[in-house]
């Protein structure tokens, strides 16, 4: 017969996984009670949200979702599920692991495929959904611009005319 705090956490787990859009693996080995709190505080601004389960239980939370399975799940893992954008998640996790030198990827669950802990860190390389939105407002716009720039151009060599014209006539 099963633990019962195993079932608990094994519910737990199953529903954090689909609550989430995906997930990323660290290993948090050495983190103080303060710094986790930091990293958790950091987490929570980027809409997500850091759990702790055994390796075993999120083995088993995986596949009754039928979920490929995150290799290297050995250790002090920490699983950081993302609700919104994977990069914000993982740029947290990128600045946390320069700052604290404790931090360790291991691998994530994304867009329904298993990535390793290279693949995971690809994400924090990746611009964000603001910048890229950003960058697609200002390439839509630099046309316009110029073809307002462009529209404009004999309105004001026009204004340019008329105002030489009547300092000609103030001039005499």
């Amino acid at each position: 017969m099963p633990n019962k705090l195993n079932v608990s956490m094994l519910e737990k787990a199953q529903d954090s996984l689909a609550a989430a859009k995906g997930v990323f693996v660290i290993n948090y080995h050495g983190l103080t009670v303060k710094e986790t709190q930091g990293l958790r505080r950091a987490l929570s601004e980027a809409g997500a949200h850091m759990k702790v389960y055994k390796n075993n239980i999120v083995r088993i939370a995986l596949a009754n979702a039928n979920l490929p399975e995150i290799q290297h799940l050995e250790g002090t893992c920490a699983y950081v599920f993302y609700e919104n954008d994977p990069v914000d998640a993982a740029k947290v996790i990128k600045e946390q692991s320069e700052k604290l030198k404790k931090i360790e990827w291991i691998g994530a669950l994304a867009d329904g495929e298993a990535l390793d802990a290279e693949g995971a860190k690809a994400y924090a390389e990746l611009a964000s959904r603001d910048e890229l939105v950003a960058k697609l407002t200002y390439v839509l716009a630099s046309p316009l611009s110029g073809i307002a720039s462009v529209c404009a151009g004999p309105a004001r060599g026009l204004a340019t005319a008329l105002d030489a014209v009547v300092e000609q006539k103030n001039a005499a």
